[in-house]
């Protein structure tokens, strides 16, 4: 069993910056992944950012490239979501999620098995 708690959403001004949590009841598997989606009202959820448990190898949304950072701490029971330069088509709710298993697809979330309740960032122009 796995349960995550995410943290650290809030209201910002285009082009500030939150760093968003993602607290686990367990570390995480050698072979898991953690992944960050996001989904605002009237669209799909889409992959943000997810990072792989033993190497760390990230992976990120073209639409996030070069602004948002996914990491690890070194118990490998919290990973973060620093996001930079947010404009309002970042507003969304934004959820962690774990699966056990290295997937095919490191951001679809089918290949996710745990969720969060999500955390809500909401920026203004």
């Amino acid at each position: 069993q796995m349960q995550l708690v995410e943290s650290g959403g809030g209201s910002v001004q285009a082009g500030g910056s939150l760093r968003l949590s993602c607290a686990a009841s367990r570390e995480m598997d050698s072979t898991g992944y953690m992944g960050w989606f996001r989904q605002a009202p009237g669209n799909h959820r889409e992959g943000v950012a997810s990072i792989s448990s033993f190497a760390g190898r990230t992976y990120y949304a073209d639409f996030v490239k070069g602004r948002f950072t996914i990491s690890q701490d070194n118990a490998k029971k919290t990973v973060y979501l620093q996001m930079n330069s947010l404009s309002p088509e970042d507003s969304a709710m934004y959820y962690c999620a774990y699966t056990q298993f290295s997937p095919g697809a490191p951001m679809g979330q089918f290949n996710y098995r745990y969720w969060g309740q999500g955390t809500q960032v909401t920026v203004s122009s």
